[in-house]
């Protein structure tokens, strides 16, 4: 599909994926309003602190768990599957649950085992069998409405999250401005809509680029994650092959990976993030390495974050990847929401229990 034909992307989009990015920033605000509310347990004696998710519910945790590493007095760990590392134990570990249908297999099995270690624990969620448990046992359950698609919700599990932290001292409250990182996420988006034309829309062009290539998504500090998350909706939005290389890493490896096989090579495509406030030796490193790519002929390209803090540089790199993801599909001619794939493999795993 051509990209500028925007009003032929409904047919591809029945159920309004477009809609669901175009609101990402009012979700974001309204997520953090939310957590201002929502009931907050002493958590003066935490001192570790373990987020389980998978998918669309644990980008949001990796996201907090990035953004508060310079600050936070607490270890932070983002725990993608079934159990708990030994160390998670006691009243002294923060065990937060988070999975947006509250059916997660993994989540309800870390969830179990921080309930038999005896682990402070917060559920966020929309409801389902974690919800369930939770009020069972009396936990605090930060619920949420949404109806779509888990990754859809980043601004959510992001959100909620980060109110947590500042509610409960382990990220201090002046650092923290919502409504910048909004006002910065809707200026960019003026240029990112639908109906803007390619010539004058930057995701539409760097996704007409990616056109029949495999993507790997470069990102440093704070904005890893977000290479993560620019990766994983290339996957699901666009059904496109994407991975993602974290700087400095990728320069002890990744960079020697530039020759062979020449054929294969031809067809990758390489973004690099960037924010002003990126650690200064490795915005250094991504124009380095950058350059280095071009020299061997690789196709690349980069995008510069907007907004005048790390939040925002945050969200606004996010949320220009996830038009970049759908504009994607639309010229692949697939539909960005369902993950037939995945529902296929869950249904084998529950067959086979």
């Amino acid at each position: 599909m051509l990209l500028d034909n925007h009003q032929d992307f409904e047919k591809l989009d029945p159920q309004n994926m477009l809609a669901e990015i175009d609101g990402l920033p009012d979700q974001l605000a309204a997520a953090w309003g939310l957590g201002q509310k929502q009931e907050l347990p002493n958590l003066s004696a935490i001192r570790q602190i373990v987020i389980a998710g998978m998918g669309g519910s644990a980008i949001g945790a990796d996201l907090l768990a990035s953004y508060a590493a310079p600050v936070c007095r607490v270890p932070v760990i983002v725990h993608r599957d079934y159990g708990l590392p030994a160390f998670a134990r006691g009243p002294e570990t923060l065990f937060i649950a988070s999975s947006h249908s509250g059916n997660t297999e993994e989540t309800l099995a870390a969830f179990d085992a921080a309930t038999d270690a005896n682990c402070t624990i917060i559920v966020l969620s929309t409801g389902g069998k974690l919800a369930e448990k939770a009020a069972a046992a009396k936990i605090p359950i930060w619920k949420f409405e949404h109806a779509g698609q888990p990754r859809a919700a980043v601004g959510f599990s992001f959100g909620l999250l980060l109110a947590l932290f500042v509610r409960a001292g382990f990220l201090p409250a002046e650092q923290v401005n919502v409504a910048e990182t909004v006002a910065a996420m809707k200026s960019q988006q003026e240029s990112l809509r639908a109906e803007v034309p390619i010539t004058q829309n930057p995701a539409k062009c760097l996704a007409g680029q990616m056109v029949g290539r495999w993507v790997t998504v470069f990102g440093s500090g704070r904005l890893s994650p977000v290479a993560r998350r620019w990766k994983g909706q290339i996957n699901e939005v666009a059904k496109a092959g994407a991975n993602f290389e974290f700087l400095p890493e990728a320069d002890h490896n990744t960079l020697a990976g530039t020759l062979n096989p020449e054929e294969t090579l031809a067809r990758t495509s390489s973004i690099f993030l960037r924010a002003p406030s990126d650690q200064p030796r490795n915005r250094l490193r991504a124009d380095l390495t950058q350059q280095a790519f071009m020299l061997e002929g690789l196709s690349v390209d980069s995008y510069d974050a907007k907004g005048n803090s790390p939040l925002a540089h945050i969200w606004t790199t996010l949320h220009f990847g996830d038009y970049l993801a759908y504009y994607l599909a639309m010229a692949y001619g697939v539909d960005p929401t369902p993950v037939d794939a995945l529902v296929e493999l869950k249904a084998l795993l529950n067959s086979a229990q």
